[in-house]
Order: C-alpha cells, then structure tokens, then sequence
C-alpha cells in the first residue's frame, strides 16, 4: 500500500507498505529544517471497536551528553531522541494492521527540545499475509543484527538448551517462511497431487510434511539433485562428498520417504549434467476438485535449515493456473533427467545438452526486450537452461533502464553484462541499489580488467557484513555462517530484481536463479517476471529496503575501518553511535547526495 501525507509546514511524507516493514520518507525541500534536530514519531494502531494503541517509535541513538553509558542494550524515545533521518522504517508491523503516524519535527537544543511544530499524520495500514494471487513470505535474513543479540545473546540456536528459547530463536529467524511452505504443502488432500523440485532438501519440517501428505493419499512427485560430483582435491588428496546428493538421499530415508511405492516412482533423482546445478525449488499443485486452480510455490529458498532461518531468502506463492501449468510442463520435461549423462562421450553429451535448451526454450523462447512496453503484463515464467544469454541481457537492460531507480539482490557478484549498461550511467538521475554478498572488487588471480561501478555512475551498494569488534560495547554480532546456519552463502541469497518499484506499472523478476550466465545457460533454475502488479511490488520493495539499509551502515563501518587499517575514523563512530546536538546532519542530504537523490525518487511514487 502506498499513501502520502498533507503538506505541513513544508513537508510531506510518503509511505510504502509491504506485510510487516512500513518505509517512509519525508520530502523536505519546501520547509524550514534550520535547527531542526530531527523526528519524534508516535504510532496508533487502530483495532476496530477499541480505542487506538498509541505507542511512541523507540530509537537507539542519544545524544552524547545526555545518557551516559549507553550500550546495546539500551532503548530510546524518538519524542526525546529525535530519528535525524528523512528515512524511517517501522519493522515491528504486523500484517494486515491500520497505523496512523505523527512525525513532530523537533528543534532546541538537547537539553532542552522544542516540539511546538505540528506534527504531520499519515495514515498507512500493512499488507494481508495473503493476497489473491501472489503470496511473498520473506526470512529475517538478518541474524547478524542487534535484535538477535538482544533477544537471544548471539547463541547459536541449537545451543539453546530452553526449547521453548530454542523455538523462539528459529521461529524469529524464519519469520513467515516456513510456516507458509507447510501451509501450502498441508492444503494438498488425498488425490490430489504435489510436483517437487528441489537442488538441497533436507529441512526436517518440510520433508514431514511431504510424508504425511504421501500418508493421507496425496500423489506425492519429487526431483531432487542426486548428482555424484564428489571430487578429490588436488592439494590436499581429500575427497569431498557429493553434494546435495548423499545429504538429501539420507534426508528422505530419515524422513521415511520411499524412493518408489510399488512401482510407482515417488523420487526422480536428478544425476546428468552434474557439472551444473539443479538450481530449482519449485513445488506444483494440482487439485483433484475442478473447480480449484493448480498452484505453485517457488522463490529462492532452499529447503535447508540455512534457507529458512540463515541467509536472505524468499518465498513466493502463486495462486494462478497458467503459470502453474507451465511449471508443470518443466517439471515433466526435468522429470526424464535430460542432458549430458555420466556415460555420454563429449559429443553425445553436447548433443544431448543441447536438446535440453532446445526443449525449455519452448516452454518460454528467447526473448531481448528493446523496449519497455514489450513486456508484458501479468505473469512470464522463464526456465533454464537456455542456448543464449539473452534472457540474461534483458534483466540487465530492465534494470538499467529504470526510469527513476532500480534494485536488485546479488549473491554471487555483478555479471559483466550488468556492468556493461550502467558503467557509463553517470549523467543519467536514474538510481541503481545493489545489495551484494560481497563487496564489489577485483578477483585475485583474474586477468579481466576490473571495472568498479558506484556512486559516479549513480550505484550504491551493500554487502554481507557484521560488526566483529563492539563500538563503544553498543553492538555484538556474529553472521548466519558463525551461528552454523549457513555454509555457502552466509547473508545474501536471494534473487530478486525491481524494476521502478515505486512506479505505476513496476516490474518484479524473482525466482532461483544468479542473474548469471551459469544460471541462464547451464542450471535447471527459474524465473517469473510480473509487471503491474503493486501490492506485490511494495511488499518486494520494503523487504530490499529493510534489508539494504540493515547491511549499508555495516558495509560502510567495515569499509572505512579497512581503509584506515584497523582504525575506524572517530567521526564515523560518533555518527553510528550518537545523535548530532545540532542540525549538522542536514549536510548528508544535500542535492547531489546519494540520501538527496533517494528523496526525490520516494517523492514520484504513483499513489
């Protein structure tokens, strides 16, 4: 949902919603800020038939003067610890509740506030878990956060011995995620029919519930990467497991999951082309009952304790029976374990490799968009393998042509194809938000020359980042992978792009895939690209800003302490710790600034 306030005293706020993160931005440019300090901000929630929940929005900045000893611990009043933001985002929402917000722009001093300024109101409620056709359930992803630290001490969660603790901590880190695959797994009755397909799958809680949905007589279907790429390492002479194969095969004997019932086959073992990855996690349903339509679950989740409760990651449930269908058809065709087998010499398995892109590429062809109208409305699936790159050129011409701004989440770098659009984009006021696993450099021991796409050419970035060392004791974390949630990809894994998010017709591309070339021309993975469709694209969208600006201020600390070796500059901790006894922060929002451009950008959103 999105809304804007009246215009008070020169300001206005806009407001996005998604299901359970409200973002807000207040345009400035025609009031007064000389003195400003900052924001108090209250919240009512309107609950019908009682009388509104009035809360005032806590902070965690002080001023330094004013509260000694401040550490991580330690909560804040905005009304007496002003928000020194044009920003603000409210993380503690719910689905489906009504909000109205004041903001009180407040001036003075620290010792003592003025708040005589009216306040601006805006009324804004948050998304239903649940819409009519697309359901997006989004992880924390944030284990390295404040929040963890206070709410569970950074214990790793199966070493918390209160099991009660223990499920309060998985349940945080998972938020909707899990309990929405269950529930759209628990939905199929008997005869009715579930199509998996899955590259890691060995959550317990999902594989007992594709159990007991075998148990009550639903046609229970499963392809599961079982490739033998184990290999020896040449240094070491040690031998590595194949992976996912031997985890997922005892997943499912533990999960008493038959391979066959009968001489029904319940489990398709993916095994060819095992230099590549069968990158899906898809599940179709189909109803017996004609009247119902078939379904599909897909997004970047893999069904491992680290997808759920780990890294980034999200889930999205399509009610809609086309689409359905289409997954259905790649499932059938991946169901026979095209491509290049074990046995097959060079030229049979690149014949038959070939075939394989051949027979996607007609569930979706090829496509190069060269303009913005030749996508088209609704729903497009695109399925991997495929004989071209193009596919891979589109998503990078969508997002460099945005209009006002794009974003997208990167976990295994910024392809060339990417970089090849925006390096020259610096005269155009389009913006561009990455949010990376890791930062942006040069490979060692690469021979490309190494081209660095920020600021100038109106890029902003932030990576996977915790902070290792306490600023003034005010925070301690650790990552997913030091919680042993994560071994790969231990922050960003999702895979999503947004195209003018905040625009009147946005367009969404989200699903498995690394917009990469192994991903467009080698995995099994997929995609959908839905455009026009709002409501999804701001629950999208508050869920990216949650997450860049969680990741941003780290990237940037640990930036600036790699640059002085070891140091952080004193400037930079004060600013990540206190609040500015003045109206000096105004200067981080001056035209021309990153948080300038950024205001203008939330300021044409289509209402």
């Amino acid at each position: 949902m999105r809304n804007s306030s009246e215009l008070q005293d020169g300001y206005k706020i806009y407001a996005v919603s998604g299901t359970n993160t409200i973002s807000f931005a207040i345009d400035f440019r025609n009031a007064d800020t000389k003195g400003l300090l900052g924001f108090g901000v209250k919240r009512f929630q309107h609950i019908s038939g009682k009388p509104a929940i009035e809360k005032e929005m806590e902070g965690y900045k002080v001023f330094k003067d004013t509260v000694k000893n401040a550490g991580k611990q330690t909560k804040v009043s905005t009304m007496d610890f002003p928000v020194q933001s044009f920003y603000w985002d409210d993380f503690t929402c719910a689905p489906g509740a009504s909000f109205t917000y004041y903001f009180y722009p407040i001036k003075g001093s620290p010792e003592q506030l003025d708040r005589t300024l009216m306040p601006i109101a805006i009324d804004i409620s948050t998304e239903t878990l649940f819409g009519k056709k697309h359901n997006v359930f989004f992880n924390r992803g944030v284990a390295s956060s404040q929040a963890y630290n206070r709410k569970f001490h950074n214990l790793r969660p199966d070493l918390i011995k209160d099991p009660t603790l223990q499920q309060k901590a998985y349940s945080w880190l998972s938020r909707d995620l899990d309990i929405a695959i269950l529930k759209f797994v628990n939905q199929a009755q008997a005869g009715d029919t579930l199509l998996g397909c899955f590259y890691e799958f060995h959550f317990k809680p999902v594989l007992e519930a594709f159990k007991a949905a075998l148990d009550r007589g639903v046609k229970v279907k499963l392809i599961i990467d079982c490739k033998n790429n184990a290999s020896i390492n040449k240094e070491t002479g040690e031998e590595s497991d194949s992976f996912p194969r031997l985890v997922n095969l005892k997943a499912l004997e533990q999960a008493k999951i038959p391979l066959k019932i009968d001489d029904e086959q319940i489990v398709f073992q993916r095994c060819s082309n095992k230099n590549n990855i069968q990158h899906n996690k898809f599940i179709v349903l189909n109803y017996t009952n004609q009247n119902k339509k078939s379904e599909v679950w897909t997004g970047s989740t893999n069904i491992s304790s680290s997808g759920f409760r780990g890294q980034t990651n999200v889930g999205h449930w399509i009610k809609d029976h086309d689409t359905a269908k289409k997954f259905e058809l790649y499932w059938e065709l991946l169901s026979q374990d095209p491509g290049k087998a074990d046995h097959d010499d060079a030229a049979t398995g690149k014949t038959n490799m070939n075939k394989l892109r051949r027979d996607v590429e007609t569930l979706h062809p090829n496509f190069e968009f060269s303009e913005w109208d030749d996508i088209p409305d609704g729903i497009t699936p695109v399925f991997s393998p495929r004989t071209t790159p193009k596919v891979l050129k589109s998503y990078a011409k969508m997002f460099s042509s945005a209009e006002n701004f794009s974003c997208i989440t990167l976990a295994f770098g910024i392809n060339k194809v990417f970089k090849d659009l925006i390096k020259d984009n610096s005269e155009i006021n389009q913006l561009s938000f990455m949010l990376l696993e890791k930062q942006d450099v040069k490979k060692e021991g690469s021979k490309d020359p190494f081209v660095y796409v920020g600021a100038r050419q109106n890029v902003y970035s932030a990576w996977g980042s915790y902070i290792k060392d306490p600023i003034y004791d005010f925070v301690r974390e650790v990552s997913a992978r030091d919680l042993k949630l994560s071994k790969h990809v231990a922050f960003i894994h999702s895979k999503f792009l947004l195209v003018d998010p905040l625009g009147p017709n946005p367009v969404i591309v989200t699903g498995s895939a690394n917009f990469s070339d192994a991903s467009t021309n080698s995995n099994d993975e997929n995609m959908i690209i839905i455009k026009g469709d709002r409501r999804t694209a701001d629950i999208y969208f508050t869920e990216f800003n949650r997450l860049f600006n969680h990741y941003y201020f780290r990237a940037v600390y640990n930036n600036a302490k790699k640059i002085k070796k070891g140091v952080v500059d004193k400037k930079v901790e004060e600013n990540s710790l206190f609040l500015s006894p003045n109206d000096e922060w105004l200067t981080k929002y001056e035209p021309g600034k990153l948080r300038y451009k950024r205001l203008v950008a939330y300021a044409k959103m289509a209402l």
